[in-house]
């Protein structure tokens, strides 16, 4: 299970470090392979600023449920397209580091400091700024929305 929120580093190739008390689960879950995709939000449209990291056995199980949506629904059709056509597979080296391809760093505006955010199955991985401004946006939410519509979640 993954959780909490990392400031992390990208190197000039494009590579960043998976945090120390992370690499020996990613080891042992998925012997270090890894898919990277755009994040998608709520309208099936690509998360500016994120991008989703996935032990290969998560994005395994992610794909069988994507494979048996409805292939002519066009929500089905757009998150197919985000999710799997963007799909990157990714190994962690003997360092912990995993590469981000070009184009995925390119769509999610991905530089220098990045924020990776346990997310249990999966991570997020946010270029900071985008990470900043979504959570003041997430604080400062005046919508309707409240945890009532989670009748059966308990604390």
């Amino acid at each position: 299970m993954f959780r909490g929120v990392t400031t992390i580093n990208l190197d000039a190739k494009g590579r960043f470090a998976i945090p120390t008390r992370y690499r020996e689960e990613l080891r042992e879950c998925c012997d270090r392979q890894l898919v990277v995709t755009v994040a998608v939000n709520e309208k099936c449209v690509g998360e500016p600023g994120c991008l989703w990291l996935y032990p290969m056995p998560e994005w395994n199980k992610l794909e069988l449920t994507i494979s048996k949506l409805p292939t002519l629904n066009k929500m089905a059709g757009k998150l197919r397209r985000f999710m799997i056509g963007n799909a990157t597979e990714a190994e962690m080296d003997a360092q912990g580091r995993l590469l981000l391809s070009e184009k995925l760093r390119k769509f999610a505006g991905m530089e220098k400091k990045l924020i990776l955010v346990g997310q249990l199955n999966k991570f997020e991985i946010w270029n900071e700024a985008a990470w900043n401004a979504k959570e003041d946006e997430w604080m400062n939410d005046d919508e309707n929305d409240d945890l009532s519509d989670l009748s059966d979640l308990s604390f």
